[in-house]
Order: C-alpha cells, then sequence, then structure tokens
C-alpha cells in the first residue's frame, strides 16, 4: 500500500534537496552530482509506485485547507503520473549526461542546484490541482530557466537569458490574470471543482497567451532559437524535453480534464498550431546553426501536440499525449548529440562540419535514431505519434488540416536528414576528434535505443495513455 505522503515526497525532495547541492559541492562535486541524480531518480520512482492505483481506478489525492479560501491540492491521476514519469525519466538522463559534459565548467553548484529546482517545480505543476498552485511553480520553473540560460554570463548570452524570461513571465502574467478571473466569477481555484465548466473568451486568451509563451508557438517562439546560447544539457532539458512541454502539459490538463473547449476555438488553436509548425519547420530547413535547427524543429514539433490535444476527439487526444513522450526522449537526444559535436569540434555551424561518423560512431547512431522518431519513421515511436495526431486533425471534418501537417512531417525529414547528412557524411573535417565522455554517450545512446523500443513495444505507454483518454466524459 503506497501512502499518500509519497506524492508530498515526490515533489518536496527535488525541490528541496536542489538547495542542499551547493553545500555538498563544497564537499565533493562527485557527491553533489550523485545527490542531483538521487533526487531526480526519487520524483521517478515516486511516480512509479504511484502508477498501479492509477491503472486500478485509484488516484492518490492530497488536500489540505489555507486561511483566506485557499487550499494545497495534489492529484496523482493518470495525466499527470504520465508526464511526471516522463520528465522526471529525462531529466534523470540529462542530468547523468551533464556529469562529462559539465566538469571544466565554473558555476556547476548553480547550475545542478537550477536544474534539480526546476525539477521539483516541474513535478509540483504536474500534481497540482489548485490553479494559484500551477502558477507558483510555473513561475519557478521560469526563474530556473533564465538563469541556466545565462550560464555562461557573456553579455549577449544575458541578454537572450532575459529575453526568455520576459517573454515566459508576461504570458504568465496574462495567464494569472485569467485565472483570479475564473476565481472571481467561481470563487475557487480547485480544478477539481470547476470540471466541466466553461470559459469566457477573454479569460481563454489570457490564459493561452501563457501556454503558448511557454510552449514557443507563433508567434511567441523567438526566445526558444535564441536558447541555444546555453549549454547543451540546459537546451536539451529545457527547451526539448522538459520546459516546453509545461505550456501543452496545462493545456491538457485544463481544456482536456477540466474546461470545455468551444468548438470554434477547436478550430482556431489547430490553425495557429500549423502556422506554427510549417514557418518554424521551413526555418529549420535554411538555419545552419545545429542547435537553431533542433529548436526550431522543437517549436514544430510541440505544434503537432497542441493540434493533438486541441482537435476535440479521442485519436488526436492519444496521438497528442503519445507524442510528449516521443519527442521528449528524441529531442533531447537530438541536443546532446550536438552537445558531443559542438565540444568536438568548437563550432555549431554545420558548414563547417562533415565526414564525423567516423570519429563518433556511437554518437551518429544515436543522431539517427531519435532523428529518425522525430521524422516519423517507423516502427519509432514517433511514427504511431504522429500517425495519431493526423488522423485525429482529419477526423475534426478538415481533411486540410491533417494535410498540412503531413507537409510539415515531411519538412521534418527534409531538416533533420539535412543536418545528419552535413556532419556525419561526407570529406572529414575534424581528423583530431574522439567521441565524448563515457556519460555523454551512455545518454545519447539510451535515448536513442529508446525511441526505438518505446515504438516497437508501443502497447506499453499506449495503455496509460488510453486510459488518460478514456477519463475524459466528453468524447
Amino acid at each position: 500500500m503506497v501512502e499518500p505522503g509519497i506524492l508530498i515526497m515526490c515533489i518536496l525532495v527535488p525541490l528541496l534537496g536542489s538547495f542542499l547541492l551547493p553545500l555538498l559541492g563544497r564537499i565533493s562535486a562527485a557527491t553533489r552530482n550523485v545527490a542531483a541524480l538521487v533526487f531526480v531518480l526519487f520524483s521517478l520512482v515516486a511516480s512509479g509506485l504511484m502508477l498501479p492505483g492509477v491503472i486500478n481506478g485509484s488516484p492518490m489525492r492530497f488536500y489540505m485547507d489555507l486561511p483566506l479560501g485557499l487550499s494545497i491540492g495534489f492529484l496523482a491521476d493518470g495525466l499527470a503520473v504520465f508526464m511526471a514519469m516522463t520528465a522526471s525519466l529525462v531529466a534523470a538522463i540529462i542530468v547523468f549526461y551533464s556529469f562529462g559534459y559539465m566538469e571544466h565548467y565554473d558555476n556547476q553548484n548553480e547550475y545542478y542546484l537550477m536544474v534539480v529546482l526546476f525539477i521539483g517545480a516541474m513535478m509540483g505543476l504536474v500534481y497540482s490541482t489548485n490553479l494559484i498552485f500551477i502558477y507558483m511553480f510555473w513561475e519557478i520553473s521560469a526563474i530556473c530557466c533564465w538563469r541556466l540560460i545565462g550560464f555562461y554570463r557573456t553579455e549577449q548570452v544575458v541578454l537572450r537569458a532575459n529575453k526568455a524570461f520576459l517573454i515566459t513571465v508576461g504570458g504568465a502574467l496574462l495567464m494569472l490574470v485569467g485565472f483570479i478571473a475564473i476565481y472571481i466569477q467561481t470563487g475557487t481555484f480547485d480544478l477539481l471543482e470547476l470540471q466541466g465548466r466553461g470559459l469566457d473568451g477573454w479569460i481563454l486568451i489570457l490564459i493561452l497567451f501563457g501556454i503558448l509563451s511557454k510552449s514557443a508557438t507563433l508567434p511567441l517562439h523567438s526566445w526558444l532559437p535564441d536558447a541555444g546560447v546555453a549549454p547543451s544539457p540546459v537546451t536539451s532539458l529545457l527547451h526539448a524535453a522538459v520546459l516546453v512541454k509545461i505550456g501543452v502539459y496545462v493545456f491538457a490538463r485544463l481544456f482536456l480534464l477540466n474546461f470545455q473547449l468551444e468548438v470554434a476555438w477547436q478550430t482556431t488553436i489547430p490553425i495557429i498550431a500549423a502556422v506554427s509548425a510549417l514557418v518554424s519547420a521551413g526555418a529549420a530547413i535554411v538555419e545552419n546553426d545545429i542547435k537553431r535547427v533542433i529548436a526550431y524543429s522543437t517549436i514544430s514539433q510541440l505544434a503537432f501536440i497542441l493540434l493533438g490535444l486541441s482537435c476535440g476527439n479521442m485519436i488526436g487526444a492519444a496521438g497528442g499525449l503519445m507524442y510528449i513522450l516521443m519527442h521528449s526522449l528524441a529531442k533531447a537526444g537530438l541536443f546532446l548529440c550536438a552537445g558531443i559535436v559542438e565540444h568536438s569540434t568548437h563550432t555549431k555551424d554545420i558548414r563547417e562540419m562533415g565526414g564525423l561518423a567516423q570519429r563518433l560512431p556511437i554518437t551518429a547512431v544515436a543522431f539517427a535514431l531519435c532523428a529518425f522518431s522525430v521524422a516519423g519513421i517507423p516502427p519509432f515511436g514517433g511514427f504511431f505519434a504522429k500517425y495519431l495526431v493526423i488522423a485525429g486533425a482529419y477526423e475534426t471534418g478538415y481533411p486540410w488540416l491533417a494535410g498540412v501537417f503531413i507537409i510539415g512531417a515531411v519538412m521534418t525529414v527534409i531538416y533533420l536528414m539535412r543536418v545528419f547528412v552535413k556532419v556525419f557524411f561526407g570529406e572529414l573535417t575534424h581528423p583530431d576528434l574522439k567521441e565524448g565522455s563515457w556519460e555523454m554517450i551512455v545518454a545519447v545512446a539510451l535515448l536513442g535505443i529508446l525511441s526505438l523500443v518505446i515504438g516497437i513495444f508501443i502497447n506499453v505507454p499506449s495503455g496509460l495513455i488510453n486510459l488518460i483518454v478514456d477519463s475524459i466524459g466528453r468524447w
């Protein structure tokens, strides 16, 4: 029998444990690093322990009244456990990769503090049932993002970190106004008391500003490619695997499981997603900075997730949730592979690279495996997710929308294969290269293998995803 305390510990261990890391770092860097990994793994294991209750139809809940009519509420239902396990799994792999990547940099105490604090905020956000606590954890993640993007502290880097902070926090403040408006109308911030209610259009627009800014959807996307100035584990964790998923998670939490999304918005939001997918894919095709290509790809692929979650049917919703998992794994792998390439060549310009597969064979294979999943090549997991999303778009009665995303999928293949060929094939440009540290190699290999294996055994995550979708009463 799993006690409710495990739900609180899942949040508090990384959230509070992060502040111990600078102290441990003064004693031993190795001790600090291992502790950081343990704190993240604790959230993964704790979330896994709550999974049987979800499957058996008895999700865990913690609730406590506060003064002034407020409350603390956490719920480990299918959606929350799915997102928590995805985020903590990818984060644990990235922290392990960081052992090798970050070992020669200054400010490592702050780096590990911010990474683990971010994971704690992520756990708090996904399990919260209170709109104010969702906003609070949302903003903690923004502070961590700001510090991590600006890790190198040069003037240009700080300016780009400030840009990311201003766009995402500005959107979040508008979202907060929407949350307050909900409270004024209903007298509660508790999502469990708000299930099935509709929202005024202006409130929905305010909330969407927060969601679209965090998920880097056009026109609030420009901060994400610029965030490539951060270390590769940061871009992998915050801007591909976890941070940008906060927006689509909150969209799913609010508009799949709680508020009713009007039919007009089930057309408007997919159109926004379609424009974002095509424009960002076009930018990725012509970009020559490897990390900016992958960042533009993230913007495009997030549009697939948003499409699936917003088109109003079971197929699309299942595809959107599936793609949260598959994109997190594969895109994290692409960024980490790019980190090995950048570390080895000291450049991010793909025009200055070539033939690197001769010196970086494991990195090349891992990049290919992750790229195949993002591109939607069968039997990789990304194929099944994209198929369901596009099928869901077709089922809405707008076949042209499905056609637009098919074009976006083709463009994904083009820009990822362009990067792969330019970087890893052709004449060798850097003959003195060698693979990254063993931690870095293990991390990228594991992400590549997971991208393939989960596709082969797609029924494993599909069970939990179908359970989440089946719990949505309006289908």
